[in-house]
């Protein structure tokens, strides 16, 4: 059964494809590919992220609060049907520490899950207290998919240890149409073509050589939401005038 639970600091880099090119051999020194990633390809991540009416869910992450949670449904690549299993996911940030908790089902159940609030039949326990979770989530937020955010990922994990995990994602999609997931993965870019996102994902603090690697290249963590940033693009797009949007 894949890892259901998440507990970790995670800190965030844009950097330029040069850049890339230039700290993929250091990093790869400390860190093998990913189990999805075959052959050193990348994979797609397809997601649907949840808010209500009045985007107060997104407006409250990006005031940057000590506590914030989300809710959304993540797909490794495009479903083929809605038989495909997806991840039904409740992320939290408090004081730095994200903790993810998720449960998968084939597609056709989640949506039948939302609509209908009926559980997905499962013997995990550990499925069944994260659809608790969720429930008692609905029911503080109500909210919906609101939008479509895709992007292609290389993943990488320490040589050692699980617990720090690195991550370059490119070609980020966003769209508020079409949010179903069969769709398809299409939307407007979120990022220029030439730059990336690395994260890199730990437990306790940052490997050494990750801190050296990056200072010697001048990169800075940047707080940075691909939600957050969609949401920054769609409200200056459709209220040109107004400078505050949250």
């Amino acid at each position: 059964m894949p890892i259901t639970t998440f507990e970790r600091f995670e800190k965030k880099f844009i950097i330029t494809r040069e850049q890339h090119e230039r700290l993929l051999p250091a990093v790869l020194n400390y860190m093998d590919a990913d189990a999805y990633c075959i052959g050193g390809s990348s994979y797609n991540l397809v997601n649907l992220y949840f808010d209500d009416d009045d985007d107060s869910i997104i407006r409250e992450s990006v005031r940057k609060p000590k506590f914030k949670e989300k809710l959304r449904i993540r797909s490794y690549d495009v479903p083929q049907n809605g038989n495909s299993t997806v991840f039904i996911e409740i992320k939290r940030k408090f004081n730095g520490v994200v903790t993810k908790r998720r449960a998968g089902f084939p597609y056709k159940d989640i949506l039948h899950y939302l609509q209908t609030g009926e559980h997905p039949q499962t013997d995990s326990y550990i499925y069944n207290q994260v659809l608790d979770e969720i429930d008692a989530y609905l029911a503080l937020h109500p909210c919906y998919p609101k939008v479509f955010i895709s992007y292609d990922r290389h993943a990488y994990f320490m040589k050692d240890s699980s617990d720090t995990r690195l991550t370059f994602d490119e070609n980020v999609l966003t769209r508020r149409n079409d949010l179903d997931l069969l769709l398809g993965n299409y939307g407007e870019p979120l990022l220029p073509p030439d730059k990336l996102i690395m994260e890199i994902k730990f437990t306790g603090a940052a490997p050494l050589w990750f801190s050296r690697l990056a200072s010697g290249e001048g990169l800075f963590k940047t707080p940075f939401s691909k939600y957050g940033k969609e949401f920054e693009r769609y409200y200056k797009q459709n209220h040109p005038s107004v400078i505050d949007y949250m």
